[in-house]
């Protein structure tokens, strides 16, 4: 039994909701389900009565409810005590991040969870591409990157990088092309089509990654506009302007006409990176790193996360 499951079962008592519980812990409500389900069986009890309309605690329910509060209360004093102790209740945290970065279930999870641990630390967040983060954390005015590089340009003097995630790519399309379609799609049957893309001084490396492929197809992309950010890239394939290949997070974006399809290609994925500084052992850095971790972990458990191996439903 982990806190987590105690957060989530006092947060569906509260609310006799699955729905509504889901939206204040910010997860799916399946994954939200079933480790409730799973709680349920290691204690071998029925916490909740459900049925179609409402959600009801059970008598066993009400018990654990309250030794539940008190333990996630325990925690948090606990909690409190020693991060004044080591340093991380206050202070600045430096964020930087890829275009692309803040639309992932990973990123969003993480920056709430640091906020409600650590309320009285500063998240100054800025976006920026990938190189410029690397410069910035070298100048010791950015203390964590979440960027994307080249899947062989990862070694930098004095930085270290892990990946959070492994995000797959799709192709964003007018839902009336002639090609939408299929139910997937491979970078050879792109190679009429034109693109839409950042520019180069964005210095976003998942272009660099998209060229590579569209080369080995045996063509090179046929650029007729460049935009700065995705959701307008995204807002211009859905038009019918061209095609774009994007990391799968951009499916969040509601735009009408927009079809997301999956690639076929084995390589087409882009991992996202957290970059820091080697030597930096700011109790604030060490705490988002584990913050990361824990998140990622929730997440390749409950199967919530974008990963290479999903193929990305279409809208």
């Amino acid at each position: 039994m982990e806190l987590r499951h105690l957060r989530y079962f006092v947060t569906v008592a509260e609310e006799l909701h699955f729905s509504r519980a889901a939206a204040r812990l910010n997860i799916g409500q399946p994954p939200l389900s079933m480790q409730i389900r799973a709680l349920e069986d290691e204690l071998g009890v029925t916490l909740f009565e459900r049925s179609q309309r409402r959600v009801f605690l059970t008598t066993a329910g009400r018990t654990f409810l309250v030794r539940a509060r008190q333990i996630l209360a325990d925690a948090d004093a606990a909690r409190q005590e020693v991060q004044q102790i080591a340093g991380v209740d206050a202070g600045e945290l430096r964020i930087a991040f890829t275009t692309s970065a803040p639309m992932t279930n990973l990123m969003k999870r993480v920056l709430t969870s640091y906020r409600q641990q650590y309320p009285r630390v500063t998240l100054t967040l800025s976006e920026s591409p990938s190189e410029r983060q690397l410069d910035a954390l070298g100048e010791r005015t950015l203390d964590i990157g979440l960027l994307r590089r080249a899947d062989d340009a990862t070694a930098v003097a004095g930085l270290s990088f892990e990946t959070l995630v492994d995000e797959a790519l799709v192709v964003v399309m007018h839902q009336g092309h002639t090609l939408a379609g299929r139910a997937s799609i491979s970078m050879a049957d792109l190679a009429g089509e034109a693109f839409i893309m950042h520019p180069p001084d964005v210095g976003t490396a998942v272009d660099g990654k998209i060229r590579k492929m569209c080369e080995r197809a045996g063509f090179t992309p046929r650029v007729v506009q460049e935009a700065r950010e995705s959701t307008t890239i995204v807002a211009l394939a859905a038009s019918g302007l061209g095609v774009a290949v994007l990391p799968a997070a951009v499916r969040c974006i509601q735009i009408e006409g927009a079809r997301f399809m999956a690639l076929t290609e084995a390589d087409a994925h882009t991992p996202l990176l957290l970059a820091k500084r080697r030597d930096d052992a700011s109790p604030l850095v060490q705490a988002f790193v584990a913050m990361c971790h824990e998140v990622a972990g929730v997440q390749a458990k409950t199967g919530d996360a974008l990963t290479r191996a999903a193929t990305p439903p279409d809208r």
